[in-house]
């Protein structure tokens, strides 16, 4: 009879090794998962708006199409982006409209009965002067990305420039001064609207989409510095002297 071999009493009993196999395959099916969400979360969340976009617009027109113009009246189903298709094509004719001689003629007649109306015409001009600042094609608004310090020194933030200052707060100064805005994370469409010298703004080569992204990720996704070797290895801030 074979006899098991004696252990020492004093030798240290070795550490029993557990397989790694469901630990590794748990932490893998946990990291597919997660995975999954950062690749379908955006495209349903994109899908989700432009549905619910498109949805908003067609019953907002829809209604106020005749029955002989609408398709829907054609056929047995629903045929979702009717209204939009219908404001696409309506909003192109009024901008033809306007830009002939008759259309503007018309634009400066309402536009005169308008300054008439005390509450109106503040509002009405308010509104198309952002229109037209961001998206006429002639402007430049929007489409520069910076950096300024604040709210104190040796603090960056990103800001977009909007226009050159001028009127009062221009003639004010005799500083160059620039209009930015600082927009607030995650939610750009908020933010301040701050006069600064531009030689206190420093200019980036990235685009406002980037700019964009930065600010609602809140600095998780950061665009790569296209510029050129020499250019990196330059810096434009320098610590300040004590």
């Amino acid at each position: 009879m074979k006899k098991s071999p004696v252990r020492d009493l004093n030798e240290p009993e070795k550490p029993k090794l557990i397989h790694p196999v469901h630990v590794s395959f748990f932490l893998r099916l946990r990291t597919y998962f997660l995975t999954g969400i950062v690749v379908a979360a955006p495209i349903g969340i994109t899908v989700w708006l432009a549905w619910q976009f498109i949805a908003f617009v067609d019953g907002q027109v829809r209604p106020l199409l005749p029955a002989k113009y609408n398709p829907e009246s054609y056929v047995p189903f629903a045929l979702p982006g009717v209204g939009l298709v219908v404001s696409i094509i309506a909003l192109t004719l009024i901008g033809a409209l306007a830009a002939n001689f008759l259309g503007k003629a018309l634009m400066r007649f309402g536009e005169r009965i308008v300054d008439r109306m005390p509450v109106i015409r503040a509002l009405y001009g308010a509104l198309k002067q952002i229109f037209e600042t961001v998206l006429a094609q002639s402007s430049e608004s929007f489409r520069e990305v910076v950096m300024v310090e604040y709210p104190r020194k040796d603090v960056w933030a990103l800001a977009f420039v909007t226009s050159q200052t001028e009127g009062e707060i221009q003639n004010l100064t005799e500083e160059e001064m620039v209009n930015i805005f600082l927009p607030t994370t995650p939610n750009p469409t908020s933010g301040f609207l701050l006069f600064v010298p531009r030689r206190d703004l420093v200019p980036l080569t990235m685009s406002v989409e980037d700019g964009i992204k930065l600010v609602i990720s809140g600095g998780i996704i950061t665009p790569p510095d296209t510029r050129s070797e020499e250019e990196q290895k330059t810096p434009l801030i320098h610590p300040r002297q004590e």
